[in-house]
């Protein structure tokens, strides 16, 4: 009520588990909330610095300058920011500091009857909350990600902090359970091997931050920023300098994948109208800024290129070529710098994924040309295809490298097994593997004999099974509950 928190979202809420076996059984319950990090992910994450830190610890939001990008949700590693559906900007515990600044408590220390909630400053030894941290044994949520968090528990049960150990239901006691929750639910094995100690039996609901804008996101700007490295590449050498596909059709796919980019990363803004924010309020720190100014200027390089091959200037083109290519390097890579942020999800924090990223450009660049080679320059075909089989080939390593091997954390384990074995494992070995890979892997090899219409076919499933890759990889990354 102090806040006017909308309907249906929540700024803190209590978590209710149940162990043991009835009779036997008991029920524990633990407030969750913003745990204003000492060093915080949502505010390095955030594009316009509508999250920052006051000189006090609290985190506080601006909700004027916040565009509804929703990356602080993906990088709090707590669930506590939420896209308040009224003002469609994120939102969060900001400790009341409006009450915090003339001396009041936060609302909810205020109203607690039993004084369940303490608030003070640590940094006082004479303070109720420095001596009670000194003197009871307590427990903070998720210390490894290295946000040094400020909220501590004493008492709690482990199982209630740790929510990758608890089986999680399909409904609650008083409450069914969201229905995009369900893809995550009940669909990985017992932390223990066996049924599980612990059972969630009261929550709240915590939607994905990132739908399918994002994952189409990742394949246009994959295709956008592949074909102009494979077009930079064969026009750098020196190869295939006359071919008009590469000197005019290549840039043109890249603009027009560029701009579906920019539809996608405007349109999946809660406050679309503030994109350019991200260019006015920037934060240096957040990858989104990066990676805004790197496709500007990759952009700017298709846009030259393409003039000087139309107003009769070859040069210009073999001139940007490298450098062109260079900045679809970035273009492509930027992305896993900028998950590597949403420390949320361990499952995105992998060293190779930038590197996997660019693998996948030259993927969908070589599909995407190949496929217009096919029917107009022939003699792209072969080099196109070799290189669309040596990328296929890569990513399937990278792949295995992500999912196979043994894993970081339990957290990363469970993502895997609802990619192989759970909700997303049809779509995983049917279409992005199976369609995606081998199937253009063998139409690559017997297109020579059998004519250009196989590399057609091969171009564009490749391309298919990168946008369902890009699609699984997406939201079976945020599956997995934080709370």
């Amino acid at each position: 009520m102090e806040n006017e928190v909308p309907l249906g979202s929540f700024r803190t809420w209590v978590k209710y588990i149940e162990k043991g076996e009835f009779p036997n059984t008991q029920r524990h319950f633990s407030v969750m909330r913003c745990n204003h990090c000492a060093d915080a992910p949502c505010v390095a994450i955030c594009p316009t610095k509508a999250l920052h830190m006051r000189d006090d610890g609290i985190v506080d939001f601006d909700s004027q300058r916040c565009i509804g990008c929703k990356s602080c949700m993906a990088a709090c590693p707590y669930d506590a920011i939420y896209l308040d559906a009224d003002q469609h900007t994120a939102a969060k515990c900001h400790y009341c500091a409006h009450r915090v600044d003339i001396g009041l408590q936060p609302a909810c220390v205020l109203v607690c009857p039993v004084q369940a909630i303490v608030s003070g400053d640590m940094d006082d030894p004479s303070s109720t909350i420095s001596r009670l941290i000194a003197r009871e044994p307590v427990r903070a949520r998720k210390p490894e990600q290295g946000t040094k968090p400020k909220l501590f528990y004493i008492g709690a049960d482990e199982a209630s902090l740790v929510p990758e150990t608890t089986l999680q239901p399909t409904h609650y006691i008083w409450a069914e359970v969201h229905p995009d929750e369900h893809e995550k639910l009940d669909l990985y094995p017992s932390p223990l091997g066996g049924t599980a100690e612990a059972h969630t039996v009261y929550n709240v609901s915590h939607e994905k931050p990132w739908e399918r804008l994002v994952s189409a996101y990742l394949w246009t700007k994959s295709v956008a920023a592949g074909v102009l490295i494979v077009a930079g590449a064969l026009l750098g050498m020196g190869l295939f300098s006359a071919e008009p596909l590469l000197a005019v059709g290549a840039p043109l796919i890249a603009l027009l994948f560029l701009a579906l980019t920019t539809v996608f990363l405007v349109a999946d803004l809660g406050k679309p109208w503030r994109f350019l924010y991200i260019l006015t309020k920037p934060n240096f720190t957040s990858w989104l800024v990066w990676g805004s100014y790197i496709l500007i200027l990759f952009g700017l390089a298709a846009v030259v290129w393409l003039a000087g091959a139309v107003a009769g200037i070859p040069m210009l083109s073999n001139l940007l070529a490298w450098p062109t290519a260079v900045l679809g390097v970035l273009a492509a890579v930027y992305s896993g710098f900028l998950f590597g942020q949403a420390e949320a999800r361990d499952f995105w924090q992998t060293p190779l994924l930038p590197i996997h990223l660019l693998v996948q450009a030259v993927a969908a660049g070589a599909g995407a040309l190949l496929v217009v080679a096919a029917l107009l320059a022939p003699a792209l075909v072969p080099p196109l295809s070799a290189i669309l089989a040596a990328a296929l080939i890569a990513h399937v390593l990278f792949v295995a490298a992500e999912i196979v091997v043994p894993h970081a954390n339990l957290l990363v384990a469970q993502t895997s097994h609802l990619i192989t074995r759970g909700p997303y494992a049809r779509s995983f070995w049917l279409i992005a593997l199976g369609c995606g890979v081998l199937l253009p892997l063998i139409g690559l090899a017997l297109a020579p004999a059998a004519g250009a219409a196989l590399a057609v076919i091969a171009g564009a499933l490749a391309l298919t099974g990168l946008l369902f890759y890009e699609d699984i990889w997406v939201q079976a990354g945020q599956a997995v509950p934080l709370s």
